[in-house]
């Protein structure tokens, strides 16, 4: 009766739609159901703690999140020098680095895209070498990031 309905049949379709092996072309690591490895009774082995991971990177992105507040306001207060302008350009630089290493991290798991994932994280790292540089050539000839804003404001 219950194949004569098609339930047998759909249970196969959706167990190929839970866990794809392709993912919009790109081929994923097979992960077992329910992305449980062992039973209930092996004991839990914690990963091997990392100083780049965890709290610590926690701690330096909030303490760049808080340091960028006052560094954005000084420049209106004050006026534009170098050393808030560098200080402040290398920051902004280190905090959108942070921001898409989470988004790497949380959207392509090593786990189940294994190279892809470490790919992810050299483009990464390429792109902020390159935004480094520009921000060294917009310091040198533009004078800055503070002075190409008030431009920007006064146009």
């Amino acid at each position: 009766m219950l194949s004569r309905l098609g339930l047998q049949q759909t249970s196969r379709l959706s167990s190929k739609l839970v866990r794809p092996t392709l993912v919009r072309g790109i081929k994923t690591i097979p992960q077992p159901p329910g992305f449980i490895v062992g039973t209930v009774n092996d004991a839990y082995v914690p990963p091997k703690p990392h100083k780049l991971e965890g709290s610590y990177h926690w701690t330096a992105e909030r303490l760049v999140s808080i340091g960028l507040v006052p560094l954005t306001l000084l420049p209106i207060f004050t006026g534009a020098s170098t050393l808030v302008d560098s200080t402040l350009s290398a920051l902004l630089l280190y905090h959108c680095y942070a921001g898409f290493q989470s988004c790497i991290i949380d959207y392509i798991p090593k786990r189940v895209y294994g190279d892809w994932y470490n790919y992810a994280m050299y483009l990464l790292t390429f792109g902020t070498g390159v935004a480094g540089y520009g921000i060294y050539v917009m310091e040198k000839k533009d004078g800055g990031i503070v002075n190409i804003v008030s431009k920007i404001w006064k146009a």
